[in-house]
């Protein structure tokens, strides 16, 4: 395995499994499989409805396979509705609870938005919380102490630009070690890559396959460099971020799938190819923040 080094000198896997639309019933064997395939990185959240399962399945393959806790690296991310900071402890024991972990890898804030306790998914305005009602600040403070005591290994945040960083960075003892956000040709963030690199920000690029569109695996261009390499355009898509340090968290529930992803490690572009693929940029996002943009954030972009 190959890995992306965080500021507090984590190592955080290259490449892990990602579990977003991943239903119950099928994610339990797809973690199984991933672990005999040689995967040790998982990325969960809260609001996926999914922990549980996985818990289960890291639970019983330490109990039938002799996997240890250290070999494995677990994420999970705090969700909106949790960011008052008296919210922040109990909201990561939950995850916690459900995981059957005593620790996390890495535990992220998902969105620099907030809302209200009982607003699992925002239906109206009022469900939201400015930034002024629920501070980043705060949510980072607790954030930090989880990280303080131990409980998790290494602490980060999903879907900021350049400017939550920056002010967030202005108030916190503690810089962001990861950043998560969409990444692919069609997307590849070149500047936030760069600033985050430059302030020691990990960067986990979700959505590396275009989210189960399928419009990147046909792309003329993938699929000649996919060609030329003997490789799938799935491994030249993930090639093309581990290239550039960026760890990637593909979403797959089947052993054909969790094979192919995970030889993309064998996959080494050129210069050119690089070059190639980074052309493609549209600027295209397979994911917005539509549902969030509404309240106290409407008319405004969440990616800022």
């Amino acid at each position: 395995m190959r890995y992306v080094q965080l500021n507090n000198e984590t190592k955080m896997p290259v490449i892990g499994l990602g579990t977003w639309k991943s239903a119950p019933s099928e994610v339990y064997s797809a973690i199984r499989w991933a672990l005999k395939l040689g995967y040790t990185h998982f990325d969960c959240a809260a609001v996926y409805n999914n922990e549980e399962p996985v818990g289960q399945a890291l639970a019983d393959a330490m109990r039938e396979d002799g996997l240890k806790r250290e070999d494995i690296f677990v994420t999970s991310k705090l969700w909106n509705n949790a960011h008052k900071k008296e919210d922040v402890r109990p909201a990561f024991e939950e995850t916690l609870k459900r995981l059957q972990l005593e620790y996390l890898d890495l535990y992220l804030i998902h969105w620099p938005v907030a809302q209200k306790k009982e607003a699992v998914m925002p239906l109206a305005p009022e469900d939201m919380l400015s930034l002024e009602d629920a501070p980043l600040a705060d949510t980072w403070q607790a954030m930090e102490e989880l990280y303080n005591a131990g409980l998790c290994k290494a602490i980060g945040v999903s879907n900021f630009g350049e400017k939550h960083l920056t002010e967030l960075m202005m108030t916190a003892e503690i810089n962001p070690m990861v950043n998560q956000f969409e990444c692919h040709p069609y997307l590849p963030q070149e500047e936030l890559v760069a600033y985050c690199q430059k302030n020691m920000i990990a960067v986990t690029a979700y959505a590396p396959l275009g989210s189960g569109s399928g419009v990147m695996l046909e792309d003329a261009t993938v699929r000649k460099i996919a060609e030329k390499n003997n490789a799938t355009s799935a491994q030249v898509l993930l090639a093309f971020n581990i290239q550039r340090n960026i760890a990637v968290i593909p979403k797959a529930v089947n052993e054909k799938h969790l094979q192919e992803n995970i030889a993309a490690l064998n996959v080494e572009l050129d210069e050119e190819d690089m070059k190639e693929l980074a052309a493609l940029n549209k600027n295209e996002r397979f994911l917005t923040a539509d549902v969030f943009e509404i309240g106290p954030y409407k008319g405004q972009s969440i990616f800022m």
